[in-house]
C-alpha cells in the first residue's frame, strides 16, 4: 500500500505548514521535502523504513516466533526483484533456519511478500482463485507432521486446522491455551502499556522479547541488500558474510540531534 522499487523524486515542493522537516529527517541523509516520504510513504525508502518485511513481519511472524520459541535464526537468505539503492523491492522471499530449542525440533520459516505465495501443494486451502485473486492475505501456514494451521487473516486472528487434508474443529485438535493473553479487547495492548508505565507487569511484547524478534525480522533485509546468504550469530549480531554486516549499522547525519 506504499510504493517500493522507485527512484528519488525529482521535484522539490514547498514544506507544508506545521511540518518540521529537519526533525522528520532525524539521522537520515538530508534531502528536500516531498510527499513521497511524508507523512505515510516513508516505509518504502531505505533511509526511513525497511519495506514490507520490516513493517509487516513483526505482526505476521509474531505468533509463530512466540509460540515456537524460535529465538535467533542460524542461517538467512533472501531474494527479490533487482536491488534498488533508494527503496525496497516490489517483492521479496526470505528463508530463515532456526536450530533446535530444548525439546523443540528445528524450524524452517519462509516469508513471502509483494504477491509471492508459497507453492500450492504446501497449503490445504486454496491460495488463489481462477482470476488470480489471493484468498489468504497477511496469513500463515504452520505446517507440522500431524497437520497444518492456516491463519487466514492475521489482523483479525482468524484461523483453521487441517489434518490429513480435512478441515477439523479446533476443539478436536486438543490445542490448549498455554500462552498469556493481552487483557481486554483487541486494543487491550494500549491499557497493558499504560499499566506497565504505572509500575504494573511488563508488556508481553516488552524489549526483552521484541528486540531479538525485530533483529530476526530485519536480518532478512541485510541478506537481500547484500545479495549474500549467510550464517547468523544473533547474540553477537554478526553475519558470516562481511557484505551483510555493512547493512547492520548506518552513518548518522552530522548535527541531526540538533
Amino acid at each position: 500500500i506504499w510504493p517500493q522499487g522507485i527512484d528519488l523524486p525529482k521535484t522539490s515542493p514547498p514544506i507544508p505548514p506545521g511540518v518540521h522537516w529537519a526533525q522528520f529527517l532525524g539521522p537520515a541523509a538530508e534531502r528536500p521535502y516531498h510527499p513521497a516520504y511524508h507523512p505515510f510513504k516513508w516505509r518504502g525508502w531505505w533511509d526511513f523504513g525497511t519495506g514490507a518485511l520490516g513493517d509487516m513481519a513483526c505482526h505476521v511472524m509474531d505468533a509463530t516466533y512466540w509460540g515456537l520459541k524460535l529465538g535467533y535464526p542460524t542461517h538467512v537468505e533472501a531474494e527479490g526483484d533487482p536491488l534498488h539503492p533508494e527503496s525496497g523491492p516490489n517483492w521479496m522471499i526470505v528463508r530463515l533456519k532456526f536450530p533446535p530449542r530444548a525439546d523443540l525440533p528445528p524450524v524452517q520459516y519462509t516469508w513471502y511478500d509483494g504477491g509471492k505465495l508459497p507453492p500450492q501443494d504446501l497449503s490445504p486451502v486454496k491460495l488463489q482463485d481462477a482470476d488470480g485473486k489471493i484468498l489468504v492475505t497477511n496469513g500463515n501456514l504452520i505446517i507440522g507432521e500431524k497437520g497444518t494451521i492456516v491463519v487466514t487473516d492475521e489482523q483479525s486472528g482468524k484461523w483453521m486446522i487441517h489434518r490429513d487434508g480435512t478441515l477439523i474443529d479446533p476443539k478436536e485438535a486438543g490445542i490448549e491455551r498455554t500462552l498469556p493473553r493481552v487483557p481486554g479487547s483487541m486494543n487491550g495492548h494500549h491499557q497493558e502499556w499504560i499499566t506497565a508505565c504505572k509500575g504494573g507487569p511488563p508488556c508481553l511484547g516488552d524489549f526483552a522479547y521484541s528486540g531479538p524478534f525485530t533483529e530476526t525480522v530485519l536480518i532478512g533485509i541485510a541478506a537481500f541488500r547484500s545479495g549474500k546468504k549467510f550464517d547468523w550469530d544473533g547474540p553477537a549480531m554478526k553475519a558470516s558474510a562481511p557484505e551483510a554486516d555493512a547493512f547492520l549499522r548506518r552513518e548518522y547525519r552530522k548535527g541531526w540531534e540538533l
